[in-house]
């Protein structure tokens, strides 16, 4: 009896509030998390290795650093801008009033988003193409499975 793979979704990160993935079969050759991979995956193949597997590998370490990016960018973001709330909130005099507190968080939120503008859009153009170069990995995943599959069904269809 075959094992059913699934992937999990765990708890919320406190800091970047984004849900990490569990995979149920990440890449055993991946030890820490590469925001890019230095090599082509072709060059290192053996005589067992097919295209499906290369596509296979290739999904999978490019879904995880994308996983990867994307937390990382939002860990960082929050802990910046927790940090700064944090001091403008701490620059208030003790007797300000709810107004006064409103005030300095409005002031800080557009200082804030002005000032991350640049970053925040260069990550998500990132993230963007990434997530475009995953869904055509995927489709070509896919295309392999179901020429597999056809290949194999037409070879032999009554096994």
């Amino acid at each position: 009896m075959s094992r059913t793979r699934r992937d999990l979704v765990a708890p919320p990160d406190p800091v970047s509030h984004m849900r990490p993935v569990i995979y149920d079969n990440p890449p055993s050759t991946l030890h820490v998390p590469y925001l890019r991979h230095p090599y082509s995956l072709s060059e290192f193949k053996d005589g067992n290795t097919s295209v499906l597997g290369n596509y296979e590998l290739q999904f999978r370490l490019l879904r995880q650093q994308l996983d990867s990016l994307h937390q990382n960018f939002w860990l960082d973001s929050n802990t910046r801008f927790y940090a700064a709330r944090g001091a403008i909130l701490g620059g208030l005099p003790t007797s300000a009033t709810p107004r006064d507190k409103e005030k300095a968080l409005s002031a800080f939120h557009r200082q804030w988003v002005m000032q991350e503008k640049s970053w925040t859009d260069s990550y998500t153009t990132e993230w963007r193409t990434r997530n475009f170069q995953l869904i055509v990995l995927a489709a070509r995943l896919h295309a392999q499975h179901l020429k597999y599959f056809l290949t194999s069904f037409f070879k032999n269809p009554w096994s």
